[in-house]
């Protein structure tokens, strides 16, 4: 089995629930466990925060987050993607408690728990391109229902 979803919203903050609720009622589909759905949620609040609030640093400007899903089986793959401003080092940007914005009292773990509640966390970006992030995590219950 293969379903795909793609949404397109709003850099505002607010659509931040609305896409991981939007993703979580998606990958129902294969039959998760309350602890994957939660852990699903959590990474994609963190990865669409971190396109708005550092993607998009000009809160006066609106631009565009994509959320792309697909299910495969008994795994979902996630793309969160911003054409914002880029991320200038990806590795030093994935280091705990850094952050580009500590005006804004960031805690600088967003990809931590991405790391820590997904299988794979790839991150491309390019300064002034944007960037996307993909993460991957196999679903243990599966379509059939079954507990691993």
């Amino acid at each position: 089995m293969k379903n795909e979803m793609t949404l397109a919203f709003d850099s505002r903050s607010e659509n931040e629930g609305f896409a991981r609720v939007a993703v979580a009622a998606f990958v129902t589909q294969l039959n998760p466990t309350l602890e994957e759905v939660a852990d699903i949620r959590t990474a994609v609040s963190e990865a669409v925060t971190n396109a708005v609030i550092h993607g998009y640093p000009d809160e006066e400007e609106v631009h565009t987050v994509v959320v792309r899903a697909v299910l495969l089986e008994d795994t979902v793959e996630l793309w969160v993607t911003d054409e914002g401003v880029g991320i200038e080092d990806v590795k030093q940007a994935m280091e705990p408690l850094y952050t580009s914005r500590p005006e804004l009292e960031r805690s600088g773990m967003g990809f931590m728990f991405m790391e820590a509640f997904m299988d794979k966390v790839e991150v491309q970006s390019s300064p002034g391109v944007g960037t996307t992030v993909y993460m991957r995590k196999k679903i243990h219950r599966g379509a059939a229902g079954q507990e691993a």
